[in-house]
């Protein structure tokens, strides 16, 4: 056994799509890789499943009867920090942003590759559960708990999902340094990511919203056009 596969055995992964032969594919192509697998046809169901199952991690399809991907990730949002990651097909840009705003962490589009889905789901998994060399850690007016995923800001704690937490400590451990699109696009979501450029415009602002006393007037993650972002750990 490979430590890949070792690795991932203890990591339960939840499905969730209303056409069999997705689950049925991802069923067994994760389960290959040494993933504990459970599946879902639609939202209800996978809730009532993520509730008794605690999975690691949740792949769901933006489009199923009843209750859709983006109200999934919303709900799961309200009781968990879960990496998610969400199937779409070409062209459903508008739906793949609301995700991200809902909390979704990931997107892959329909016809993905294998190769592709299973590096997203190591990146996603090893970014919420990999080892940390420090505790936790001072930027300016913000503390970093990297055991608990937590950010406290001027004495409150910030409720973040789990690529914005990511993005936030790459940022704070680059202080007062211009940081390119590219560099954040790699270092958060990996080397395919320079094609799918509106994640860091979401993720910023989400950020902003939750971090700066005015996001309309940025003075803690200022942005630097045409080039990147600065994190001005005093303001």
């Amino acid at each position: 056994m490979g430590i890949a596969t070792a690795a991932a055995e203890k990591s339960r992964v939840l499905v969730v799509d209303d056409e069999p032969q997705i689950t049925r594919v991802l069923r067994t192509v994760l389960t290959s890789q040494g993933y504990q697998v459970r599946t879902a046809t639609e939202g209800e169901a996978a809730l009532s499943s993520f509730t008794e199952w605690r999975p690691e991690l949740v792949i769901t399809d933006l489009y199923m009867p009843h209750m859709d991907g983006i109200e999934l990730c919303r709900r799961i949002r309200t009781m968990s920090n879960v990496p998610i990651i969400v199937l779409s097909v070409k062209g459903e840009e508008r739906s793949k942003v609301e995700a991200l705003d809902c909390g979704a962490d990931d997107y892959v589009t329909k016809p993905f590759g294998i190769d592709e889905l299973l590096a997203r789901v190591r990146a996603a998994l090893r970014r919420s559960g990999g080892e940390t060399e420090i505790a936790s850690f001072d930027a300016g007016d913000f503390r970093v708990d990297l055991e608990g995923r937590r950010v406290i800001a001027r004495g409150n704690e910030i409720r973040l999902t789990p690529k914005e937490f990511d993005l936030f400590v790459y940022m704070a451990r680059h202080p007062n340094r211009v940081i390119t699109h590219r560099t954040l696009l790699e270092a958060v979501w990996g080397e395919a990511s320079q094609e799918q450029p509106e994640y860091l415009r979401v993720f910023m602002g989400q950020l902003r919203k939750k971090l700066e006393p005015d996001p309309s007037n940025p003075r803690y993650l200022v942005t630097e056009p045409w080039v990147g972002y600065r994190f001005n750990p005093n303001g």
